[in-house]
């Protein structure tokens, strides 16, 4: 039976610096190699490989997707980069200190921001310090100024059921290396979780989470690989 592995990308320099990264393109802290690299030899220890994978097109899940492989042997497999993956975009909130923001709006503001289903933060000032419109992996792309998660599962599924199902279909071993809010998309749907509980799940760094699919492709539980 073919099985989905989700990975969020191992600890980044701003989820370290508690600051609001989306788009952002930020690379793997020291200990987000090692999570990283964890992640794969767990992979390799339970005898559960990859045949093929996704990732966003940002460095921090690239770099955790190849780690990843690399340390259970998979660095062959084929591998599908797309922004339909890439992290919620949290506008113009990208870049800022996260318990500054709290101590200038408010924490109810703040968690409204972060957590809501629905709505998303201020829009990101084109021309501003963190615009991507200019950055050559989106050529051709009008990048977002903003997404509430409600947005964010609005690309991430499509993309779903277009690329990453069909490879299940197939009967394969499929790895997905995004974030935490383009992976609470996936989650959401295949576990079918309410609007308002999904706001309230976390996606560890670094940590496998599993769901194995019938000959119907009908998702079973999820669970994380180091409780296999």
């Amino acid at each position: 039976m073919p099985s989905l592995i989700l990975v969020r990308h191992g600890q980044s320099q701003w989820n370290l610096e508690n600051r609001f990264t989306g788009w952002w393109d930020v690379d793997l802290t020291e200990k987000g190699v090692a999570e990283a690299t964890a992640a794969g030899e767990l992979l390799a220890k339970t005898g559960l490989l990859p045949t093929c994978a996704f990732t966003s097109l940002q460095t921090r899940a690239i770099k955790t997707l190849h780690l990843a492989l690399e340390a259970c042997g998979r660095l062959w497999i084929p591998e599908t980069k797309d922004w339909r993956l890439n992290e919620r975009h949290y506008g113009g909130l990208t870049g800022l200190d996260k318990a500054e923001t709290a101590a200038k709006h408010g924490d109810e503001q703040v968690k409204v921001w972060r957590r809501s289903f629905d709505v998303p933060p201020p829009v990101l000032e084109a021309g501003s310090k963190y615009d991507l419109s200019a950055d050559p992996r989106y050529a051709g792309l009008e990048v977002p100024a903003t997404e509430s998660l409600k947005l964010t599962i609005e690309r991430v599924l499509p993309y779903w059921e277009a690329a990453i199902l069909p490879e299940l279909a197939k009967g394969e071993t499929v790895i997905v290396s995004a974030h935490g809010n383009s992976l609470r998309a996936l989650v959401k749907h295949l576990s079918d979780i309410s609007d308002e509980d999904i706001t309230g799940l976390e996606i560890p760094t670094g940590e496998p989470i599993v769901y194995e699919f019938d000959d119907k492709l009908l998702a079973g539980e999820r669970h994380y690989l180091k409780d296999r």
